[in-house]
């Protein structure tokens, strides 16, 4: 039978294997690989080319409004634009509760923003920010069996954060249910005390945002979530993981059997507090939480991408405008704890790492396969449909060319931000072509994606979900003492 599509001789690339061969896909899937593949209604010429799954971004934030009311720069369309024109073929941004939402009317309404406008594959995360009765008891394991069975839970921000006490709820949840726990992890107190004082003290400049958010806040906050997760035995994500303090509390408890997972970004490779240090408010552009923080955090950084400790490589793409709609509400008075906090990076995720990464041989491609596709799919439950290249998955592929070189000017991005955090900076190798469910989507600098024509999809409860059946022993006392399970 013909292929619809056939992507001939290029170098294919898995986080297991590569070979130089053929990829027949038809209906929107891969249907063979290897030497000579019979006819296809269109062939493509991928010699001198790398083939690899298209990425997995399991991190941005896309048409959310944030706890300070304020409204990302891209909406689903300029977002997943953005997103393929980078080599990702899909992306798992968050349907964001704030208190008092019912959490299952905040996913028909990131439903209805999604559906009409996203030209590449999407699933969704929870944020969970009003763990009450009705959600922890109805609503949260209902959403969980539809098919979000991941969220994200903050120990920051007045607006966001959960007490350890509603953390071990939601984490005994997860546990029971079968989903797993992100967590933003900076002490909110250290940081609160420290910008109280900046502040009182005139110290307003962005300069300060990266002050105040300590290594130590960091450090303690991830030690802490470590330790919830270990009492309730389940597994937790460290997102956007910036510093060494950190990275070394995630390596313990790796260590010592645990599943703790972690996740690092762009903004802690290629940025440091120096660029918070800009004239003026310059530096809200860089600003982010964590802040990005020097050159030996990331050393550090790059050697637990390397080492294993990060399993997955996101953008935490956070877009805001550098204007009263975005960064600066209050203009020129605006001071570091009025900034909308993070950076754009959905795009430049991919090309960034590649090119320092792999470029730089830091990385080998198969880690490469693996922290910008594969993990991702495995984690949340995509796998093997997604983030990978294997007979039967969707054909989600982009088709790189190693030597291309590429000087980052914010004119040529997608997005709506209007600035990028890396202007100026130069890469080697770049997506040519990107396909998602065997539709060429990105081709010759061109998007040949129609708006809504990206799918909605239902994540399995993920294998690194599952507890390790190890109840500490103070726990244990308990549930025999009361001969009833505590989750």
């Amino acid at each position: 039978m013909e292929f619809d599509l056939a992507i001939r001789g290029g170098t294919v690339v898995t986080t297991t294997q590569s070979f130089v061969g053929d990829i027949g896909i038809r209906q929107g899937r891969i249907a063979a690989l290897g030497d000579a593949l019979g006819p296809a209604t269109r062939d493509m010429d991928a010699k001198g080319r790398l083939v690899l799954p298209g990425g997995v971004d399991s991190h941005c934030h896309v048409e959310q409004e944030s706890s300070m009311g304020v409204m990302c720069a891209d909406d689903f369309y300029s977002g997943t634009v953005s997103a393929a024109f980078g080599g990702t073929t899909t992306i798992i941004p968050f349907a964001a509760q704030h208190r008092g939402q019912s959490l299952r009317e905040v996913v028909k309404t990131y439903h209805a923003r999604a559906e009409p406008k996203a030209v590449i594959d999407y699933a969704f995360h929870l944020i969970v920010s009003d763990p009450t009765e009705q959600v922890l008891g109805q609503e949260l394991p209902a959403l969980i069996r539809d098919g979000y069975t991941s969220f994200k839970v903050y120990m920051t921000y007045d607006k966001l954060k959960l007490s350890d006490a509603q953390m071990l709820d939601v984490l005994a949840l997860a546990r029971r249910e079968g989903a797993l726990v992100m967590v933003h992890a900076e002490n909110h107190d250290m940081i609160q005390w420290l910008a109280k004082r900046l502040l009182e003290q005139g110290h307003g400049a962005p300069k300060f945002h990266a002050v105040s958010h300590a290594r130590l806040a960091e450090k303690e906050a991830t030690y802490r979530a470590a330790a919830l997760a270990e009492l309730v035995d389940v597994p937790l994500l460290i997102v956007h993981v910036s510093a060494g303090e950190a990275i070394e509390v995630i390596r313990e408890a790796q260590g010592r059997g645990l599943r703790l997972y972690g996740e690092t970004c762009p903004q802690y490779l290629f940025l440091t507090a120096d660029d918070i240090d800009k004239p003026g408010l310059e530096g809200a552009k860089f600003c982010c939480s964590p802040p990005p923080r020097d050159a030996a955090a990331q050393e550090a950084v790059w050697q637990a991408l390397k080492d294993g400790v990060f399993q997955v490589y996101s953008s935490d793409h956070a877009p805001y405008r550098f204007d009263e709609t975005g960064k600066l509400p209050k203009g020129a008075k605006t001071t570091f704890k009025e900034m909308a906090n993070g950076v754009p990076g959905l795009e430049l995720r991919l090309p960034l790492l590649f090119s320092e990464g792999v470029g730089k041989k830091r990385l080998t491609l198969s880690q490469f396969v693996a922290l910008t596709a594969e993990n991702h799919a495995r984690m949340y439950g995509l796998y093997p449909r997604k983030g990978t290249i294997a007979v039967g998955s969707d054909a989600d592929l982009a088709i790189w060319d190693p030597e291309r070189e590429v000087t980052v000017a914010a004119s040529m991005l997608h997005d709506k931000v209007g600035y990028t955090p890396y202007e100026g900076v130069h890469l080697k190798g770049w997506p040519m072509t990107v396909i998602s469910r065997g539709r060429v989507v990105i081709e010759d600098g061109t998007l040949h994606a129609e708006r809504g024509s990206g799918q909605f999809l239902p994540c399995a409860k993920p294998e690194t979900a599952k507890p390790l059946g190890r109840t500490v022993p103070e726990l244990a006392l308990t549930q025999r003492v009361i001969g009833q399970p505590l989750f």
